[in-house]
C-alpha cells in the first residue's frame, strides 16, 4: 500500500511516501513558510532527483497540493495520480484522554482532537491545519491518525499515570501522565524484542529516545510500564532546551523575583533551559560536547547533569520492571553520540552493564540496529536507530485495509 505521512507544524508540513508493501520510502519533502512566503525540497528516493523551489502557499491546503503536484509530476514524482495513494496518516502529538490508539479520521474524532489543544498548543492547532489541508486536496482519501501518547495511555498503570494533587483535577481537567514519542518508544522497543528472541512476554526493556526532547520508557512484556514525559513533553530529563523535572516551587519563585507571567514562565521552562540554560553555549549537543572538550566548566556540567538524569530513570526503572534486559539507546543523540551512551553506561556495571567500547565508538554507516554490549553483560545494550513514520505507515495500512 502506498500511505502518505504527514508531520504538520504551525508553519511546514513534513511527508513520506511509503510502499508498505516494501518497507521504503519512495519520496520524501518538506514544506516551510507556510502562511509567510512559501518553500519546498522534494526529494524522489527512487530516482535520486531533487526538487526546491520557492511557492506561495497560503495555508496547509496550498501546500498540500503543492505536495500532491510534485509527486505526481512527470519529472520528479513517484505516483502517475493520487489514486495511487491509498491512505494518508498523521502524526499527532497529543491524543490527551480521547485516544490511547490510532484511529480512522471522522468528524466525531476530529471533534475530540479539538479538545486537545490546550494540552499541546504549539502542535494541536498545526495537526488539525494539516488534516483540514488534506481533506481538502484529497477528500475521497482514508486518514488515519497516530498519536503519539496512545502506547503510553494504553497500558501505563494508574500508579504511574495519576498524579498526587486533587483527584479532581484529573476528572474534570484530564491531569495526568501522558507522555511523548510513543512511536518511537514502540517502534524500537519492538526491535529489541526481535532482538531479544522475538517474544515480548517476560521481556524487561528501557528505551532512551535521546535528543532535543527526550524521554525514557519503561516497557515491560511490550507494553509501557511508565515514561518520563508527564502531562506535557517538558517532565523528564534535562534536554535541549527544556529543564525537566525540577521542584514545582522553583516556578512560582521565579515568578515572584522576575515578574514573568504564566505564559513567560512556560516558555522560559521549555525554550531557555536544559543544555542551552546551563551550558550557555547552546541547546545543541555536539555544540555542548565540544565546549566541554575545551574546559568549559558549565558545559561539562550540562553534560553531567544529562548523564546523571539517565542513569536516574534507569535505576527507577529497573525497579520498575523488576529487573532489566536490555538498555535501548534511539534518536539523534542516542543513535550519533557514543560519548554519552558510553557515560551512561559506565556507571551500570554494578547492574551488570557491560559496553563494548570499541563497537560503541566505531558504529558502522548508514546505522543499523545493533547491539553494543559485550557478550559477557547480563544486560544487553543495543543502537537502534528509530522510525516513527513507518509505525505511522504501518497503522494507516492496518487500519485502511479493515476497512
Amino acid at each position: 500500500m502506498n500511505v502518505l505521512v504527514v508531520n504538520a507544524g504551525s508553519s511546514s508540513l513534513k511527508y513520506q511516501l511509503f510502499d508498505t508493501a516494501k518497507n521504503v520510502v519512495r519520496a520524501k519533502g518538506l514544506c516551510e513558510r507556510i502562511g509567510i512566503g512559501g518553500k519546498i525540497k522534494h526529494q524522489n528516493l527512487e530516482t535520486g532527483k531533487v526538487y526546491e523551489a520557492e511557492i506561495e502557499m497560503q495555508n496547509h491546503t496550498v501546500a498540500t497540493k503543492i505536495v500532491i503536484d510534485v509527486l505526481t509530476g512527470a519529472e520528479y514524482g513517484s505516483v502517475k495520480s493520487m489514486d495511487e495513494i491509498e491512505a494518508v496518516g498523521h502524526r499527532i502529538v497529543h491524543g490527551g484522554a480521547y485516544f490511547s490508539k490510532s484511529v480512522l479520521l471522522s468528524k466525531e474524532v476530529l471533534a475530540n482532537l479539538e479538545k486537545c489543544r490546550d494540552l499541546a498548543p504549539l502542535h494541536t492547532g498545526a495537526h488539525i491545519m494539516g488534516i483540514e489541508g488534506c481533506l481538502a486536496a484529497m477528500p475521497d482519501t482514508p486518514q488515519v491518525l497516530v498519536f503519539d501518547t496512545a502506547f503510553h495511555t494504553a497500558t501505563m498503570p494508574e500508579k504511574a499515570y495519576v498524579y498526587p494533587v486533587e483527584y479532581d483535577m484529573l476528572t474534570k481537567y484530564d491531569v495526568r501522565r501522558y507522555g511523548a514519542h510513543g512511536t518511537s518508544h514502540r517502534y524500537v522497543s519492538g526491535e529489541c524484542i526481535k532482538m531479544l528472541g522475538g517474544k515480548a512476554e517476560g521481556t524487561k526493556i528501557i528505551t532512551c529516545h535521546l535528543g532535543n526532547g527526550s524521554s525514557i520508557s519503561a516497557v515491560k512484556d511490550g507494553k509501557i510500564m511508565d515514561t518520563s514525559m508527564g502531562f506535557t513533553p517538558l517532565a523528564g530529563i534535562e534536554m535541549g532546551t527544556r529543564c525537566g523535572d525540577i521542584d514545582p516551587a522553583i516556578v512560582p519563585y521565579i515568578m515572584n523575583k522576575t515578574g514573568m507571567s504564566p505564559d513567560e514562565i512556560n516558555d522560559y521552562m521549555n525554550k531557555k533551559c536544559g543544555l542551552l540554560g546551563v551550558s550557555g553555549v547552546s541547546s545543541d549537543c555536539r555544540d555542548v560536547c565540544a565546549a566541554a572538550a575545551e574546559g568549559n566548566h558549565r558545559a561539562q556540567l550540562a553534560l553531567d547533569i544529562l548523564v546523571y538524569g539517565i542513569q536516574k530513570f534507569i535505576g527507577a526503572y529497573t525497579v520498575t520492571l523488576g529487573g532489566l534486559d536490555a538498555i535501548v539507546f534511539t534518536a539523534g543523540i542516542g543513535e550519533n553520540d557514543f560519548s554519552i551512551r558510553s557515560k551512561v553506561c559506565k556507571d551500570l556495571k554494578f547492574m551488570g552493564v557491560e559496553l563494548d567500547e570499541e563497537k560503541n565508538a566505531n558504529l558502522p554507516r548508514p546505522l543499523t540496529a545493533t547491539e553494543i554490549s559485550l557478550p559477557s553483560s547480563k544486560v544487553k545494550v543495543f543502537m537502534i536507530p528509530t522510525n516513527e513514520e513507518l509505525v505511522i505507515a504501518k497503522d494507516t495500512e492496518e487500519i485502511v485495509k479493515s476497512l
